[in-house]
């Protein structure tokens, strides 16, 4: 499997990585790290106690972090919740919807990491 049909198998814009990082080396190296740098665990605690702080720290840096890598999914469902923690903002989402999105989030997440292992081993 090619990087681009890694891409392609999860939903990803391949192009957007390219923008962001130039080389696909690098896309390649933090690809490979991605399942294993602990956001995605970090989320999902915090979305156990909805703890609003943590819930907007963790989120926005999984926004970045799945931005930068082209992984819309993803980044799209931290996104949501990033902005219904951001301090000072009116909540729009309800804690069991919230819940839903977290659930969402970490399905995608697994669906990506299965892919991302398959793509090392090929």
């Amino acid at each position: 499997m090619t990087l681009q049909e890694l891409y392609e198998n999860i939903g990803g814009d391949y192009a957007q990585a390219v923008r962001v990082l130039h080389v696909e080396k690098l896309i390649d190296k933090h690809i490979r790290k991605f399942p294993k740098n602990g956001v995605v665990d970090a989320v999902l605690s915090a979305g156990k106690t909805m703890d609003p702080t943590a819930l907007f720290e963790t989120t926005h840096a999984l926004k970045g972090v799945s931005a930068n890598l082209g992984l819309t999914g993803i980044c799209e469902v931290a996104s949501e919740i990033t902005e219904d923690f951001r301090p000072g903002a009116t909540r729009r989402f309800t804690d069991a919807e919230i819940t839903e999105k977290l659930g969402k989030l970490e399905e995608l997440y697994r669906k990506t990491s299965e892919s991302i292992k398959q793509y090392e081993e090929a």
